[in-house]
């Protein structure tokens, strides 16, 4: 089987990318990563370097695999700075370092897509090659951030170090409405809901759902305006994404996006932005233009459930972060990442700190499973 890197998506034609890596996941698609190139989010400057791996059997492309060299730790949302920094302290550098992650974008989901035709042990021939290329670029390591239940478990037999995180999901039991959520909520906080869903009623605020061909280019513009403002207001700093991206992934991904707006005295105040496969909805960005009390959650999180129900959605994954999320109904989730270090000696010492880490985590989720607002 041959390995080879490109240094663009556009190395690799839609049509091939796409065979591989299939329609649903919508952040593994040709376009979306085509997308963060071509608006310059990633590439150039960033600190973020295209470097995806292509496999292929006979000529015949058998897997895809988005990979970056990477300058920095920023948008990875799997902190690694302290290794980093311990790196420093002994003389050693961990940057360039190689990620198979989706930037920016803290959702789980395959990172080696592979045909029907790939070999057995393709995982085997991958991690092989990655740690050869580790060599030839003096990269200190190979991150693969978030992958699915397949990608942990064949890349822990591949002996890459297992790191275990947190998240909160929304899952779908069923439910005919709203109402029929809400009723495994225990009184008290069954009430607390509703108050917050009122107040921003009663602020005069109105909320907007948006699919395909109703987000129009006036839409993007309010809501790019909203994300920007928000990153400079948390971070001092705009956001990673450009203009031009939101532009793009609104001509190309259309078909798979949903577009939460606020209006308050007829302006846009603010949006949410999320992406659709066949049975999950994943929140990605927000942003507004004023603060509102509970307009954040109203947005972001219940206009989600409410879609997630009428449309028939198993699963709402909101990104990463946030224990608010508990009291109104996000379950406690594992996410996984999985790392080799070329460097022994700091392998060994990572690795004693992510099995103290792992039992301090799985401790965590099951107190906060005990924060869950059901009944039962």
């Amino acid at each position: 089987m041959d390995i080879r890197f490109i240094a663009t998506i556009d190395d690799c034609s839609p049509q091939q990318w796409d065979s591989i890596a299939g329609s649903d996941y919508p952040f593994l698609q040709h376009r979306f990563l085509a997308a963060l190139e071509h608006s310059a989010s990633v590439g150039g400057n960033s600190g973020w370097l295209p470097h995806h791996a292509l496999l292929s059997l006979n000529d015949e492309l058998v897997g895809v695999m988005p990979l970056y060299i990477k300058l920095h730790s920023y948008g990875e949302y799997v902190f690694d700075w302290s290794w980093a920094d311990a790196y420093q302290r002994q003389g050693l550098r961990y940057y360039p370092k190689l990620l198979s992650a989706i930037p920016f974008t803290p959702s789980s989901g395959p990172r080696l897509a592979l045909s029907p035709r790939a070999p057995t042990d393709s995982y085997r021939i991958v991690c092989a090659a990655i740690d050869a290329e580790l060599e030839r670029l003096g990269a200190s390591s190979w991150h693969v951030l978030f992958g699915d239940a397949s990608t942990v478990k064949q890349l822990e037999s591949c002996g890459l170090l297992p790191r275990l995180g947190v998240q909160y999901h929304w899952h779908n039991r069923e439910y005919p409405d709203f109402e029929a959520f809400l009723a495994r909520f225990s009184s008290r906080k069954r009430k607390s809901l509703r108050k917050e869903r009122r107040r921003v009623r009663e602020q005069g605020i109105t909320l907007h759902r948006f699919r395909g061909d109703e987000i129009t280019p006036e839409l993007w513009q309010h809501f790019y305006l909203f994300y920007q403002l928000t990153y400079a207001k948390r971070s001092g700093h705009g956001g990673y994404l450009k203009q031009q991206f939101f532009d793009e992934i609104g001509r190309t991904m259309r078909d798979g996006i949903l577009l939460v707006m606020a209006r308050q005295d007829r302006q846009w105040i603010a949006g949410a932005l999320n992406f659709v496969s066949n049975d999950t909805l994943f929140g990605r960005y927000w942003g507004c233009s004023k603060e509102s009390e509970f307009l954040h959650f109203e947005a972001c999180y219940y206009q989600g459930i409410e879609y997630c129900i009428e449309n028939g959605l198993q699963r709402f994954d909101p990104g990463a972060q946030g224990e608010h999320k508990i009291q109104r109904g996000f379950t406690p989730v594992a996410t996984w990442s999985h790392h080799l270090l070329k460097h022994e000696g700091f392998g060994t010492a990572i690795a004693n700190f992510l099995a103290a880490e792992t039992a301090q985590v799985r401790d965590y989720t099951d107190r906060a499973r005990r924060l869950l607002p059901y009944k039962d």
